[in-house]
């Protein structure tokens, strides 16, 4: 797959999240093993959620922002801070854009919320890929579902 196009849009509606729920699926249970259990929370219900599809219809990725109290403890209690995670591409559409797409849909969404800034936790092999996105790391490593994970923060 060289060129696909695509949109990215906030989900909107429950073929919208059920798009969302199957990208996490086949990337996070199916490729990276992940219980399914730890995919799914109940932040899910609070989260606003982004969808990647391609002009067919497919859906490519996604990811979530929460805010308020819900990202209190990824962002550390602070309320003007949004945490974006659950970002996934699918295997296929790797290498297009997606994920970046993806992230700045996250963060025009947090911007429209009052938000000054995302956090995010990095599975570590992802490291590069936000900070190219103007994301910075801080705190330790961690394990999260048996996978290497960092902080990250970028202001908007």
């Amino acid at each position: 797959m060289s060129s696909v196009p695509y949109v990215v849009r906030v989900a909107d509606g429950p073929a919208d999240t059920e798009a969302c729920f199957a990208v996490r699926k086949e990337v996070f249970v199916v490729e990276q093993e992940v219980p399914a259990d730890i995919d799914h929370d109940a932040y899910d219900a609070l989260a606003v959620h982004v969808l990647a599809v391609s002009d067919e219809g497919v859906p490519l990725g996604t990811g979530r922002l929460l805010h308020g109290p819900w990202a209190a403890g990824p962002t550390g209690g602070d309320a003007a801070v949004g945490s974006l995670g659950r970002l996934a591409v699918s295997r296929a559409a790797r290498g297009l854009g997606v994920g970046a797409a993806l992230v700045r849909a996250i963060e025009d969404a947090a911007r429209d919320r009052g938000l000054s800034a995302v956090d995010l936790h990095a599975q570590t092999h992802a490291l590069g890929f936000y900070e190219r996105l103007g994301y910075a790391a801080y705190g330790p490593e961690f394990m999260d579902a048996d996978i290497a994970h960092r902080s990250m923060r970028r202001p908007l």
